[in-house]
């Protein structure tokens, strides 16, 4: 039966979108919400079924399925067609998964001699799979999420529970998908052969790179368990076994199959490009979380996302043991997980000879710098115009690409994506045909539109019923395309922070009220000026409201020259009784009762069109581009 809703729902959708990532965790949702298409979760006879979109896209869309959210109407399906690659993939050489990291948690390598002992004993028979002891490192989770409403984010959505699968990696601690624990207000896990759940904390979730570090406290839960040993990057038709707790069934699921290919992959759930291993094995809703491994029953990598299409099939993703070290050896160095940095520009290929010549590029390599982030360190280092020829003294060939193991190329990103927040790279360019090399700081890239919101609840303020938060990506998916409309739509998938801290406010709805007549019909409008001081982000709103006690006049200066004007004492009189009746518990998110600190500072200007620097469709439409 779940496999027919499976079919029905993507056969639902092919005819607008033909290929879909999906992230496979099986839902189980108890909510009375509306119900969308899109979703191959498995759900009880009584619940609704749902999926939410995930937010942005690449050369396809990508739907979250772990966390649902219970919304209408929908974003069409058309395709987004802005993607930044961040570069993110795995911090070491290729090879070299066995970090210290991996040994903080209990899974370090013994000698060659006890090594290749443990490999015979390891090794993976068709007969004996069922016996084989890196299963019961397997563990099922349940858990139950709560996420905010975006629309009215004073409140948030009703709860709805999944499952998905984790695996013992030492020390007390689990590892599994990001999505499948995304907004929990409870985790649980079950060992293979028990019939106890135990509770579960979750220490940190790397929403770029799909995967959460969890602890479980009970020692009864430990005992007896052997954490998972972490293998190489497979090579390619190397077998791979996919174990976990898929729909269909509760006890644990093998699946086998073989190593496809290994590049850098699009990642639905944080819209980032890292190195992925794709696979012909099954994975299935409710497989998220479980491990891959080798023939030597080494884990070589976590399931995480199908590609559904109607041209292509049994095509799975998991994330290689090269990612999962960097997240790992990111929390261990900060104590949380600080993500993957980027370095922020966008550049073209080189392949065209003639261009090569004016540019004055003697060899066939290299990329040259189109663009260049304001919120990045390179905004400093680099010009436009500038041609990068290596990083960390790797060559950069002229199609955006460097050496990866024998006979093999990778993206050009792949190489910032192994530095950690906060490192420094040296780049050899080319600048006005002289060679130099420069030093670039890294760090994670500063979205103008987020693709995750922080903390419990979006920031909100509430005046006189004018309701007011920050554009987000979770808050698209939850409005129709219609009603954001284009030109914000535009901002939101190509435009640039200008510096760190800006956000794209909106009005995102009015309650209706005598003190706000004639604004009632206004929703999902861009905010530009208050009293005619140009807003930098929710925060600057609600210090420019506060600060404005002895105004006569309210005045809100909107996306396409559009003013409102409230009269000040009387949309304060009116706040209350506005809260009281549409049972709301506060004018303002607890995050905006804090002091107001300016990040620009005082004297410098302000009256620049933030957030209005789109990226052409030049730039997004032609592969010779690409963002690093």
């Amino acid at each position: 039966m779940a496999v027919t809703v499976a079919s029905c729902c993507f056969s639902a959708l092919s005819s607008t979108v033909k290929s879909r990532y999906y992230l496979a965790a099986s839902q189980h949702r108890f909510s009375t919400s509306r119900t969308s298409i899109g979703s191959i979760s498995s759900n009880h006879s009584h619940s609704r079924t749902s999926s939410n979109p995930n937010n942005g896209s690449r050369s396809h869309r990508r739907e979250k399925e772990a966390v649902p959210q219970k919304k209408t109407p929908r974003r069409s399906s058309d395709e987004r067609p802005c993607s930044y690659a961040d570069g993110n993939s795995g911090k070491g050489n290729v090879g070299r998964f066995q970090s210290s990291a991996f040994k903080s948690f209990g899974t370090q390598r013994k000698d060659n001699k006890e090594f290749l002992f443990d490999m015979k004993e390891q090794q993976v028979q068709p007969g004996n799979l069922q016996e084989a002891a890196f299963l019961n490192a397997v563990v099922k989770v349940y858990c139950t999420h709560t996420a905010p409403d975006y629309s009215l984010p004073w409140q948030k959505q009703r709860q709805y529970t999944s499952t998905g699968s984790a695996f013992m990696i030492g020390d007390g601690k689990l590892l599994t998908n990001a999505h499948c624990v995304e907004h929990d207000t409870q985790v649980k896990v079950k060992r293979r052969g028990d019939d106890t759940k135990y509770v579960a904390k979750v220490l940190a979730r790397g929403v770029d790179c799909d995967i959460a570090l969890l602890s479980v406290e009970s020692k009864e839960f430990w005992e007896g368990a052997e954490p998972l040993n972490f293998g190489h990057l497979p090579r390619l038709q190397e077998a791979v076994t996919v174990v976990g707790y898929p729909l269909g069934g509760d006890t644990i699921s093998v699946t086998k199959g073989v190593v496809s290919r290994i590049e850098v992959t699009s990642y639905a759930h944080g819209s980032s490009d890292l190195l992925g291993i794709q696979i012909d094995a099954a994975i299935n809703p409710g497989n998220s979380g479980g491990p891959a491994f080798n023939d030597q029953g080494e884990c070589i990598g976590v399931a995480f996302q199908v590609y559904r299409s109607e041209e292509a099939e049994n095509i799975g993703y998991v994330i290689p043991t090269t990612v999962v070290s960097h997240f790992l050896n990111d929390y261990e160095r900060n104590g949380k997980y600080t993500g993957f940095p980027c370095l922020g520009v966008l550049l073209q290929k080189l392949e065209n000879p003639a261009l090569r010549a004016c540019l004055k590029v003697q060899s066939n390599e290299g990329v040259l710098v189109r663009r260049i982030e304001p919120t990045s360190d390179a905004h400093s280092v680099l010009k436009e115009g500038d041609v990068i020829v290596s990083f960390d003294d790797v060559r950069v060939g002229c199609e955006g690409t460097v050496p990866f193991r024998t006979n093999e190329r990778i993206a050009f990103r792949y190489l910032i994506s192994q530095k950690f927040a906060g490192d420094v790279a040296e780049l050899g360019i080319i600048r006005a045909g002289n060679f130099m090399k420069v030093q670039v700081a890294l760090n994670p890239r500063v979205h103008l539109v987020p693709y995750h919101i922080d903390g419990d609840q979006p920031s909100y303020l509430i005046i006189a019923g004018f309701v007011f938060t920050p554009l987000s990506e979770p808050l698209i998916d939850e409005e129709c395309e219609d009603s954001i409309g284009l030109k914000l739509l535009a901002k939101a998938h190509y435009s640039l922070a200008k510096f760190k801290g800006e956000q794209i406010v909106v009005l995102s709805q009015v309650l209706a009220n005598e003190v706000n007549i004639g604004y009632e019909d206004m929703s999902n409008q861009q905010v530009l000026k208050f009293n005619g001081t140009r807003i930098k982000n929710i925060r600057h709103l609600a210090h420019l409201v506060d600060s404005a006690c002895k105004d006569k006049y309210l005045v809100f200066e909107f996306e396409d020259n559009y003013v409102a004007v409230l009269e000040r004492e009387t949309a304060s009189a009116a706040s209350s009784s506005i809260l009281k009746g549409y049972g709301i518990p506060s004018e303002r998110s607890s995050d905006l009762l804090e002091p107001y600190v300016d990040s620009l500072g005082d004297n410098q200007a302000i009256d620049q069109d933030f957030g209005d620097s789109p990226v052409s469709n030049l730039q997004i439409g032609i592969d010779a581009l690409l963002w690093a």
